[in-house]
């Protein structure tokens, strides 16, 4: 079992939470509107619990389920209180005709969120691959990019019996520098989703499109 923070209140928060809770979890909810945080811990039950946005999660992975322009910002003002954390990025950059990414094509949002965290965070990019109701329903393939190998080993063994169990399995697909892009073209390649999905991953992180705050 893992605790688990997750910053942002949107559809797939929401979504993540919930296959977190159900898979036995400890969640915590931080929104910048509290009271839309507050909402979401009380229709996730479970015991979710609520955070003050921008101070320290209570949970060692902590997804960042916010849009791709609010990320790399919301990482930054967090700072230090990530320090140790497993930070997910699940976000998908689309520009705004969803046929290419919004940034350019020598980095990622995940290398971007990689630099903006404490050195002691991992970051992991995953789940942007895949649609909100593959994910509440289906048996997804899930794709993790980090440069934290030993991270990725441990997460990756840990959760492979719980998502086997679930009908998930996960995917290594290399480093963030090559692996975090290559995730958001699979993305792009695979049209828009209204709220691809997350779950709990391992360290380093990144996944998302229409997350929302």
């Amino acid at each position: 079992m893992s605790n688990i923070s997750i910053i942002g209140t949107g559809n797939m928060a929401r979504t993540i939470g919930a296959r977190a809770i159900a898979g036995g979890n400890t969640v915590e909810v931080m929104g910048r509107d509290q009271s839309k945080a507050a909402g979401l811990a009380k229709a996730l039950g479970g015991g979710t619990t609520t955070g003050e946005w921008g101070t320290a999660p209570a949970g060692d992975i902590v997804i960042v389920a916010l849009l791709y322009n609010g990320v790399v910002p919301a990482v930054a003002q967090y700072g230090d209180a990530l320090a140790g954390k497993v930070i997910v990025d699940i976000c998908n950059p689309f520009n705004s005709t969803f046929d290419g990414l919004a940034h350019r094509e020598e980095t990622s949002i995940a290398q971007e969120v990689a630099k903006a965290a404490p050195a002691s965070a991992s970051v992991v990019k995953a789940f942007n691959t895949v649609f909100r109701h593959v994910l509440e329903k289906g048996r997804p393939d899930v794709f993790l990019a980090g440069d934290d190998a030993q991270a990725k080993a441990r997460r990756g063994s840990a959760r492979r019996g719980r998502c086997a169990a679930r009908g998930w399995t996960p995917r290594p697909s290399g480093f963030l520098f090559n692996a975090a892009r290559t995730c958001s073209s699979r993305a792009v390649n695979s049209g828009p989703s209204s709220g691809q999905t997350t779950r709990r991953l391992g360290h380093r992180t990144a996944r998302h499109a229409g997350s929302g705050q």
